[in-house]
């Protein structure tokens, strides 16, 4: 062999030596690189959740949610972009993390100890007692053992800390029998049982609160469990960067008051639920509102038109003639004062009440201090609708007196009954005042808000198919730029992904 095809040949073994060496060190540095890095690096979160009313759902400002809003923070705690998957059925999702397709669920799930054995769980952001829901006027089982007589039909989604729970109370009652369904999701099994097309489902508590302002026939028949924790979830084979961070993140948002404020937002008002009432509101969205509906798009500004509704149906029922002993009148239920305020000459003309109301409601949110949250203020603002501005501000100074945060409308909300009361409202500067009718004032124009979002969400048309997209081989909803509403305070910008369309 000369030297000259020496060289050649030890040159090409050098290569493929030099290749396969950096192929290597390719291959060491991924399976090295931790999870926060090659998020960083994608510059993408990818998190799987439910498409239902509490985790996320794209509604008419883009999308929202209790998961969705928390998962934006810490997107941005990351330095990076969201992308929400949403997923119709509890099925796909942990098989979806098990693979790597998301980087984390958030879905509001309960912590089980099936769960934790093969995914890590980040700390509880809150927590939900397992209940067995029946219809309104039915049967009734109070114990499990009656629940065990098998007297109708019991159906539970397969997978689910409730078919977990069921198994648990088999081995005590073993004649308990239920079916598990994998194509459908916990809100259409309660829907369900308000049409009687199933007897009993399981569901967790908040969602059955939530669910009844949209189907009130659903009633609760008794508590299977305890409160349970509810968290979010990474993949147990990931190194502990994520999950490091996200103990920080819920540290950080617990202690700032942030989760506290978010979950005030969406289930601060289910505290209590009247059937009678909620029967009534959903009869008056189908046959009264679509009459006035325009109006309060048109009249709205900056508020979203389905808190500007709700507000209507709290003061007249939607009624344009409606007259109270004390004065008030129309369908915003004005003064004569505040009628002139803001340019209303006839109070029974609905556009013209409609128009005051809104721009009544606008100076008072524009009274209310800067240090409240904008997504809040508006609950400050509506207190203040009902009770006086000079009421509201003593509401506030009466809680940061008890140690409580007067920025925070949960705080706020627990004195302002107290301002009855002598012994409280003596240190108040404005004196006695009807605060418990505040309150519930402002918790039910909640109540009735959440049920006109639940009732269009109920009823909305699949997404148009101009609205769908494929970015990056994902099957993508676009969801629109908005400017920020009263209500919400969230910007939406982001492309939220679906390994199917969301609605």
């Amino acid at each position: 062999m000369n030297s000259h095809s020496f060289i050649n040949r030890l040159n090409t073994w050098v290569l493929i030596l030099l290749t396969c060496l950096g192929l290597s060190g390719c291959k060491w540095q991924s399976q090295n690189q931790t999870d926060l890095e090659r998020i960083r690096e994608s510059g993408v979160l990818r998190v799987g959740t439910l498409n239902n009313q509490l985790s996320y759902y794209i509604g008419n400002d883009g999308p929202t949610g209790l998961d969705y809003e928390l998962a934006q923070r810490f997107a941005k705690k990351l330095g990076v972009k969201l992308e929400m998957q949403p997923m119709f059925t509890l099925s796909g999702l942990f098989p979806a993390l098990k693979r790597g397709d998301v980087d984390m669920i958030a879905a509001g799930l309960t912590i089980t100890p099936d769960r934790i054995a093969h995914f890590k769980a980040a700390p509880a952001y809150y927590f939900a007692s397992q209940v067995v829901v029946y219809k309104k006027g039915n049967w009734r089982p109070r114990k499990p053992s009656d629940l065990a007589l098998n007297k109708g039909s019991l159906e539970v989604i397969k997978g689910s800390s409730h078919e977990k729970r069921l198994r648990q109370l088999k081995e005590l009652y073993p004649e308990l029998e239920w079916q598990t369904a994998d194509d459908t999701d916990s809100d259409e099994l309660l829907r369900l049982v308000s049409t009687g097309e199933l007897d009993f489902t399981v569901a967790d508590s908040v969602d059955v609160a939530l669910l009844q302002r949209i189907h009130p026939d659903i009633a609760i028949a008794m508590e299977l469990t305890e409160d349970e924790p509810i968290a979010w979830f990474v993949n147990e084979a990931n190194n502990d960067s994520l999950y490091a961070l996200l103990i920080e993140f819920f540290g950080e948002i617990q202690q700032s008051g942030e989760l506290v404020a978010l979950e005030e937002k969406y289930f601060g008002h289910v505290d209590s639920f009247d059937y009678v009432d909620t029967r009534a509101f959903l009869r008056a969205i189908e046959k009264k509102l679509p009459r006035w509906e325009a109006l309060f798009k048109q009249y709205a500004n900056e508020f979203d038109w389905r808190l500007l509704a709700a507000l209507s149906y709290q003061e007249s029922h939607w009624n344009p003639r409606a007259v109270s002993p004390t004065g008030v009148r129309g369908m915003m239920m004005l003064t004569l004062p505040t009628a002139k305020s803001v340019g209303v000459k006839n109070r029974l003309d609905p556009e013209q009440s409609i128009r005051g109301g809104s721009a009544y409601l606008s100076k008072m949110i524009a009274r209310v201090p800067d240090s409240i949250a904008e997504h809040e203020k508006v609950w400050f603002a509506l207190a203040s609708y009902n009770v006086g501005f000079g009421h509201m501000m003593d509401a506030r100074r009466l809680t940061k007196k008890q140690g409580g945060n007067p920025d925070a409308w949960s705080d706020v909300k627990q004195r302002l009954p107290l301002l009855r009361q002598r012994k409280y409202y003596k240190q108040t500067r404005y004196g006695y005042a009807r605060g418990d009718e505040a309150l519930n004032y402002v918790e039910n124009i909640r109540r009735y808000y959440q049920s006109i979002i639940g009732y269009e969400q109920a009823h909305s048309q699949p997404v148009q198919e101009q609205s769908v997209a494929s970015v990056d081989g994902l099957q993508t909803i676009q969801a629109p730029a908005k400017q920020a509403n009263v209500v919400s305070g969230a910007v939406a910008t982001e492309t939220t992904s679906a390994a199917t369309a969301a609605q």
